[in-house]
């Protein structure tokens, strides 16, 4: 867990100005540590009106430091006179911004800061890059202030009115229908409403617009006298429904109006009234008269304000005008309230990408990796989910399907399994892919062969890993924010799963090399009980440098039974490739010199010259080598041993007393040189020899460590009148149960019993 270095001050005893800082690790919690540090900050200083928007700001700051510098990163907090001004900065100013579309692979970035921050910027020093923005503080009379996501009239960065703003695509906006062309026409006529209907019916979602249009039409059937009013909304395929009404109006059915079924004055933007029924609206709301205004949004139509009356030639031009002003006046109004919704729909668009963003960092597992991607999409963006695996030769494997109806689930994977492979493509597109199953396999799936489809790659790292596949029901067409928000998630989808791809790799390479690092098995020792225990730490991403080893040494001639044993127990200093090598290079040159008939002694001097002639590869190796010879009258073994560096090896006596059975001696890889000795063991029956490497006395809870005060020594004491698997068994327990926390540190032990 990411742990940060929070420091607080108030600059010269100014309640408006205070600086709050954190310091956070290159890890993927840490930004969400980040996000929590900023709102606690802006919560303290009474600051949660902006808190959304710094918070979601910094997340993607925060991401690209761990993503893009990979190092630590500090989070400033400063509260000036009129604004909040946060930085995120990082230890590696060379390197350059990456922007989406362009070079990143995940995260929306500076984008996503012009859009939330009143402004920001870069800055360097000789050590660090800062990117910092500024978000205007609450209630501050500052022009700045107009920037907010929270004020009443949102405006772009950089000074741009609000209405401009308004004018961009929402996450859950759509400029158009994001249908095989992707693209859409927005032409103008003559000085008039656009062709292309702004999709209005969005505004129900919005509790100001719906009481902004209550209110317009009670105030039309007032001011106008009329039988009744309504707000009649624009939906995106240009069918009108019915937002508000009142009177005579209300529980009409607007049958198949449209706003290609408008006379011109409609098209052209204008007022008009007409004092029959055969105006399209007109006979749509069952009235004799009506006057009627368009609402428009950026010069595009939303809706219609109508009055209507049951008096054939009730409304005259005045009544027009009058309908007109009403009109801009809640066109105004309800823009406010789009524009609200748009920017609450963004910020929980970036929300739920900054939450995916952790839950993916999360695992490394790959098949639970491509299932929350798929339980990420569904139901969220699309009915259902499908995600392949690419394969080195071949069409792309289906690994994972998720549907939103689990009693479809089944056929839909088998639809898929029959379908056309999954595209090979660069870049997202519809996906016709289900036409081609058989048709008895789409009959089954029923409804299901029919969705409407998109494909998008899995890209990490420059190479294509996979693709994702999401479905919708044929009537319910993907918006464009889906599409785009997809795309996002099947970026960041495509590292997390690269990610696990590549950390089960090197799992298993690891798990390989470590097994050929340990020995085949343990011979038979006649008169000798031999137990061993080997537990890497972690979870086996990285080779250990702990090791055992026991095998025969010397047989008498003419090929009889052995007559003499070897067992060495070592441990190099550090992990990975490097140690691997030297624990490679010890256990065979262990093997080698013993046949060669060298004396234990002579075996650690060979060795020890063998590691320094590695020069820098070389590592430190403590090592405990010992030859085991059994006793002419069956009475137990003789033991005799060195101990290179090693936690020295316990002798334990059947009436429990415990006691050291070797000096210390140098470890190897040190000096050139160094002469050993051996220590005589002689192991009657019952008695026990403990070898241990420094995972088990060093094994840690909290400032204590096991071998503390004789802590192994106490341990080992109560074994006394165990079988050497037992002893082995409970000092394993005990190692596990010492401390709350996993091991850090590789285990290995070996237990010798005289039978």
């Amino acid at each position: 867990m990411a742990r940060p270095v929070v420091t607080l001050s108030n600059e010269g005893r100014q309640l408006d100005r205070q600086t709050a800082s954190a310091t956070f690790p290159s890890a993927a919690p840490a930004v969400a540590d980040a996000r929590r540090f900023v709102r606690k900050v802006l919560a303290d200083w009474g600051m949660d009106e902006v808190a959304d928007d710094a918070v979601l700001a910094t997340s993607e700051l925060a991401t690209n430091a761990v993503a893009y510098a990979g190092t630590s990163f500090e989070v400033t907090c400063r509260l000036e006179a009129g604004e909040i001004k946060i930085e995120v900065r990082d230890r590696h100013p060379t390197r350059g911004i990456d922007m989406p579309g362009v070079t990143a692979t995940s995260g929306r970035g500076l984008p996503s800061l012009a859009r939330l921050a009143a402004s920001w910027g870069v800055s360097y020093d000789r050590r660090s890059k800062g990117v910092w923005f500024r978000l205007p503080r609450p209630g501050a009379d500052d022009s700045a202030a107009s920037g907010s996501l929270t004020g009443e009239a949102p405006a772009l960065a950089g000074g741009r009115a609000g209405r401009e703003r308004a004018g961009r695509t929402g996450p859950d906006e759509t400029a158009g229908e994001a249908g095989e062309g992707g693209g859409q026409t927005r032409g103008r006529l003559s000085g008039g409403v656009g062709d292309v209907p702004v999709a209005g019916d969005r505004l129900l979602r919005s509790p100001t617009a719906v009481e902004s249009m209550e209110d317009g039409v009670a105030g039309v059937r007032e001011l106008l006298g009329a039988d009744g009013a309504a707000v009649l909304l624009t939906e995106r395929d240009g069918r009108l429904i019915m937002g508000a009404s009142a009177g005579t109006a209300t529980d009409v059915s607007l049958g198949e109006l449209s706003v290609a079924g408008l006379g011109p004055a409609a098209r052209a933007g204008s007022a008009w009234v007409a004092s029959d029924a055969s105006d399209p609206t007109a006979a749509a709301l069952q009235a004799r008269s009506l006057a009627a205004a368009p609402l428009e949004s950026q010069g595009r139509l939303t809706g219609l304000l109508v009055a209507v009356s049951s008096v054939p030639g009730r409304f005259g031009e005045a009544d027009g005008v009058r309908l007109g002003r009403l009109a801009d006046e809640m066109s105004l109004s309800l823009e406010k309230a789009r524009v609200g919704e748009l920017e609450r729909s963004w910020r929980g668009w970036l929300s739920f990408v900054a939450e995916a963003s952790d839950l993916l960092a999360g695992t490394l597992d790959q098949e639970r990796t491509m299932a929350l991607v798929a339980q990420l999409v569904v139901p969220r963006l699309a009915t259902w989910c499908a995600v392949y695996n690419a394969a080195e030769s071949g069409p792309d494997r289906l690994a994972y399907v998720w549907h939103a109806d689990e009693t479809r689930a089944d056929g839909l994977r088998e639809l898929l399994e029959h379908a056309g492979a999954a595209p090979p493509m660069d870049s997202p597109g519809p996906w016709n892919g289900l036409a081609t199953a058989p048709a008895e396999v789409r009959a089954a799936a029923g409804d299901t062969a029919t969705d409407q489809v998109y494909a998008f790659p899995l890209i990490a790292r420059g190479r294509r890993i996979g693709t994702i596949v999401i479905g919708r029901p044929a009537g319910d067409r993907f918006p464009r924010s889906a599409i785009e928000l997809a795309e996002e998630l099947s970026r960041r989808a495509a590292l997390a799963v690269d990610n696990a791809r590549l950390f089960s790799a090197q799992t298993a390479m690891s798990s390989a090399l470590q097994r050929s690092l340990l020995p085949p098995g343990i011979p038979e020792i006649p008169g000798l009980e031999v137990a061993v225990v080997y537990e890497p730490a972690g979870e086996g991403s990285e080779v250990g440098g702990d090791f055992y080893d026991v095998f025969e040494s010397g047989r008498r001639p003419g090929g009889g039974p052995a007559t003499a044993w070897r067992f060495a127990i070592g441990d190099v200093c550090g992990t990975g490739p490097e140690a691997a090598a030297v624990t490679g290079l010890a256990r065979h040159a262990l093997r080698i010199l013993a046949a060669e008939d060298l004396s234990v002694p002579a075996v650690l001097t060979r060795l020890n010259r063998l590691i320094l002639g590695e020069g820098e590869r070389g590592r430190l190796l403590t090592l405990l080598h010992g030859e085991i010879a059994a006793r002419r009258r069956s009475d137990g073994v003789t033991i005799k041993l060195t101990s290179a560096g090693h936690p020295p090896p316990l002798l334990l006596s059947p009436d429990g007393s415990v006691r050291e059975a070797a000096a210390p001696q140098p470890l190897l890889g040190v000096f050139d040189g160094v002469e050993f000795h051996t220590d005589t063991v002689r192991l009657r029956r019952g008695e026990v020899l403990l070898c241990v490497t420094d995972g088990v006395t060093e094994r840690r809870s909290g400032n204590r460590l096991l071998g503390d005060g004789h802590g192994l020594e106490n341990l080992l004491s109560d074994c006394a009148g165990l079988s050497a698997g037992a002893v082995a068994a409970r000092i394993q327990r005990a190692v596990r149960d010492f401390g709350p926390e996993p091991s850090n540190d590789d285990i290995a032990l070996i237990v010798l019993r005289a039978s």
